[in-house]
Order: C-alpha cells, then sequence, then structure tokens
C-alpha cells in the first residue's frame, strides 16, 4: 500500500504543473510546493519531484527565449513598408502575416509538446517508473 501511495504522490506533483492554466507561473510553483511537501517521505518523492521542477522551469525558460527570438520577425513583416511618421502604411496580406503566423504556429506546437510530456510523465510515474524528461536542465539538484 505504501508504494502505492507514493506512486499516486509523484503523480500528482508531475499533474501539479497543470496550475499554470490558472495562475501565472503555476507549473513552477504548484510543483514546487508539492515536492517541498512530500521530498521527505521518500528518495522517489525527492526525485520526481525535483525531475517536474527542473522540466517546467527549462520548458518556461525555452518558451520564453523562442517567444523573444520570434517577436522581431513577427513586428517586422507588420512593419516591413512603414517609411516615416507621416506615411504609415500597415498591410496585412498573407506575406506581411508570416511572422505572426510562424511564432503562433511554433509556440502551439511547443505548448501540445510540454503538454504531452506533463502527461505521459505522469502516467509513467503512477505505474512505478523512475521518470527523466527529455532535455532538461538541472537547477535543482
Amino acid at each position: 500500500m505504501k508504494q502505492n501511495n507514493e506512486n499516486t504522490n509523484a503523480f500528482l506533483i508531475h499533474l501539479s504543473a497543470f496550475a499554470g492554466f490558472m495562475f501565472p507561473f503555476g507549473n513552477i510553483v504548484a510543483p514546487l510546493i508539492a515536492w517541498q511537501t512530500l521530498k521527505d517521505r521518500s528518495l522517489y518523492l525527492d526525485e520526481q519531484g525535483k525531475e517536474a521542477v527542473n522540466f517546467n522551469i527549462s520548458y518556461t525558460l525555452y518558451v520564453f527565449i523562442i517567444s523573444i527570438a520570434f517577436v522581431p520577425f513577427a513586428f517586422g513583416s507588420i512593419f516591413r513598408n512603414f517609411r516615416n511618421f507621416n506615411n504609415i502604411d500597415i498591410n496585412l496580406n498573407f506575406d506581411n502575416l508570416f511572422g505572426f503566423i510562424g511564432l503562433g504556429s511554433i509556440a502551439g506546437i511547443i505548448y501540445f509538446i510540454g503538454i504531452a510530456l506533463v502527461i505521459i510523465a505522469s502516467l509513467k510515474v503512477k505505474d512505478g517508473e523512475n521518470y527523466k524528461y527529455p532535455f532538461t536542465i538541472k537547477f535543482v539538484k
């Protein structure tokens, strides 16, 4: 029964990342709080809590960097025909909206990958496996 309780708690630590839908940075704060309250109960919960926190910090950092990298392209494609302050020509055809469409596509893909990874991790730890997220920076050791 104790093993089942550990698996359920690890499952909840990983799923707590969805708190980011309710408040800003909830995907980091909720797993951090869950991990801090449960880490002393077992080594398994400590490892999975660190993994969940590290992934969510890494994921947020990756999304931030990619968003910042695409902002100049998005605004550049809209204001391509900007001549001076007296003659503002904003043309919203497909060629000029390509930057925003690209930004939305990349952000959407990364968003769904993050959701899928959290679900996969939650299901794996529910079965008692020790899950490691890919491309995770180890901020908490």
